[in-house]
């Protein structure tokens, strides 16, 4: 993608914490470009490092080492960085203050911008914000964060993102809270931010099915290493790296027939359980 501006780029990124013999190293070495109005998942496993390296992107943790730079520059004033970059995190309610209401707490995020909305416009684009994730906003005047189901904060969390308007979204699990129904909602909101505000998305996922309905590449992480990269098609298809593997055998078997596609299929699940057994 040579014609297209890269977003985020790592160069041999380490992330350490603590020191000595408790030292963890969560992310180890990686080394990536993630360009412009593409969608990249981060796939992996709990504690594979990829929810340290969302934060690592949005500022929230400097690296150890290495070099980690937006849009051709690093990362130091973090509310400048915040217009630009924004999150939805895995639970909705440590999100939000529960001792506040909804809209309020809809309307301050918008102060984080640089050109400050007039109040007029304020309530204008969080209005918006709700109706795009189909919330009627007298629906949730005077509403407090416990009044909701975690599916209808989920949708408050994009409504944020839509009032902010950021270029660049990372959803770290954002689905891993709700059920199979409001899972596909979720997923719909986010390709229509995705189109509307033409952003570039990172998402942070455990489901491998979801990295290859929603991305254009997907990166493959195992104890704090990219072990695979590419293309779904790429990385699912025809692979035979063991931990990709692995996570392709963690697919229930109700879905599992569209994935093995050849006969070889059980040969390499041999072979890579078979490398993860060293």
């Amino acid at each position: 993608m040579p014609n297209r501006e890269v977003i985020f780029s790592a160069k041999d990124v380490t992330k350490i914490f603590g020191a000595g013999k408790r030292a963890k190293t969560a992310v180890d070495g990686v080394s990536f470009d993630v360009y412009d109005g593409e969608i990249v998942t981060i796939v992996g496993g709990s504690g594979c490092g990829k929810s340290v390296l969302a934060k690592i992107m949005l500022g929230l943790y400097p690296q150890t080492s290495g070099e980690f730079l937006y849009r051709g520059h690093k990362i130091e004033n973090l509310k400048d960085h915040w217009n630009e970059v924004q999150c939805v995190f895995q639970d909705p309610f440590s999100c939000f203050n529960q001792f506040f209401t909804i809209r309020s707490q809809l309307e301050d995020a918008l102060h984080i911008l640089k050109q400050k909305p007039t109040k007029e416009e304020v309530k204008r684009r969080v209005d918006a914000g709700l109706l795009a994730v189909n919330v009627k906003p007298q629906d949730i005047e005077e509403k407090y964060p416990f009044e909701l189901s975690g599916g209808q904060m989920q949708r408050m969390l994009l409504a944020r993102i839509f009032a902010l308007r950021p270029k660049v979204l990372i959803a770290d699990e954002p689905t891993s809270m709700v059920d199979a129904c409001v899972r596909a909602n979720i997923l719909d909101y986010l390709m229509k931010l995705k189109a509307e505000l033409h952003m570039t998305v990172v998402f942070i996922t455990h489901d491998i099915g979801l990295a290859n309905y929603v991305s254009d590449r997907i990166f493959i992480m195992h104890e704090g290493k990219i072990v695979n990269s590419g293309t779904p098609e790429e990385v699912l298809d025809n692979t035979t790296e063991p931990n990709t593997l692995k996570l392709l055998d963690d697919i229930p078997e109700v879905h599992k027939a569209e994935w093995v596609k050849n006969s070889h299929r059980s040969q390499k699940r041999a072979a890579a359980a078979a490398a993860l057994a060293k």
